[in-house]
């Protein structure tokens, strides 16, 4: 008998859903300080004179130096919360009839060179030959510990605090577009060569780790959230920060970086880059006084870092503000509209065509 239901698309499941899987599966326990929830994006488990971090993210995007990305997109979560990233576990599977020797130590060697630059260390996992694969797909996660005093949580963002961004969105949503389309982007697109490897390079140079960024934030002042886009982009980071702290958000698009390299990628693919897979930017809520302090310390630190918005009422919702030109907005000539709802990562519609 065939199900009624339409099934999910590609890509994260429906926040309403996720809600309330979790609601109806999960338990209570006080050990656990953070659960499970939406816009919550590691656990956070009481062992007494410390806090242990939890995370746990896939890659399943990218096959080029899949381990370092496993590692580093794991570490960002845990960072996220004040913690430092300590211990990894990586899950491996890999496709049959491909794998061999040469595919498995480059796998490790990405991992240790990753853990290298956020100072963790691999201490276990699991590997295997999987059916049905075409490409590997691994499944890291990372333990991190913090003082409970330093915990930030995505729920911590108070009414009229300054949302700050730092770095430009879509960051690795670029590197990904200019790494699997590469034979198009130069065979029928014509794009220059160097401008593809550029592009290819943006998981490096930005790069994706947002681990700085969080300490340099942290030893600067005391941030009430932290949380970094990924999936679904920074209007889907925006829309889970707002939910997880009950919050409204208002932002200006104008004041938002995108990189022209990224603004170019997605006009030939039409893609919206508010939407796009966005590991390298991190979303830090800070009270007004100190959001320029944070934006001078990151720059400090060579850590491109904008005030985006600020924090609004739960009912206001999450606006975006646009206007025309410098002009208009002097004049306070904004025109206001809900952020969009992205209902899964813009990346995905790569893959589809």
């Amino acid at each position: 008998m065939q199900s009624s239901h339409k099934p999910f698309n590609l890509g994260k499941l429906p926040s309403e859903q996720l809600a309330q899987f979790l609601t109806n599966f999960t338990r209570s326990d006080p050990r656990v300080i953070v659960g499970p929830g939406i816009g919550e994006d590691a656990a956070v488990l009481d062992v007494g004179d410390r806090y242990i971090v939890a995370k746990s993210d896939p890659i399943t995007f990218a096959s080029d130096d899949i381990g370092w990305y496993a590692v580093h997109v794991n570490a960002n979560d845990v960072a996220c919360t004040g913690a430092l990233p300590r211990w990894f576990l990586c899950t491996a599977l890999l496709p049959e009839r491909r794998a061999d020797a040469t595919m498995v130590e480059g796998i490790f060697r990405q991992i240790r060179r990753a853990c290298d630059e956020v100072g963790a260390l691999l201490v276990g996992g699991h590997t295997e030959i999987t059916y049905g694969l075409d490409r590997p797909i691994l499944v890291g996660t990372m333990l991190g510990e913090v003082d409970p005093a330093g915990l930030v949580t995505t729920s911590g963002a108070q009414h009229g605090d300054a949302v700050v961004l730092t770095q430009g969105i879509a960051i690795e949503g670029t590197a990904i577009i200019a790494r699997e389309m590469r034979d198009d982007l130069l065979a029928r697109r014509g794009y220059p060569s160097d401008f593809v490897e550029r592009c290819s390079g943006f998981i490096y140079q930005p790069g994706i780790s947002v681990v700085a960024a969080a300490q340099v934030a942290c030893a600067t002042t005391r941030v009430h959230a932290m949380h970094d886009p990924t999936e679904g982009g920074l209007a889907t980071a925006l829309w889970e920060l707002a939910t997880a702290a009950q919050v409204g958000l208002e932002i200006d698009a104008w004041a938002v970086p995108v990189f022209e390299e990224t603004l170019s990628l997605c006009n030939a693919y039409e893609l919206d880059p508010w939407g796009l897979i966005a590991s390298g930017s991190l979303l830090l809520v800070v009270d007004t006084a100190d959001a320029q302090r944070v934006c001078s310390a990151l720059r400090n630190a060579d850590i491109e870092a904008a005030v985006i918005g600020r924090v609004a009422p739960r009912e206001n919702g999450v606006l975006l503000r646009s206007s025309e030109s410098q002009s208009s907005r002097r004049r306070g000539e904004a025109t206001t509209r809900q952020l969009p709802m992205f209902e899964r990562d813009e990346i995905a519609r790569l893959f589809d065509a």
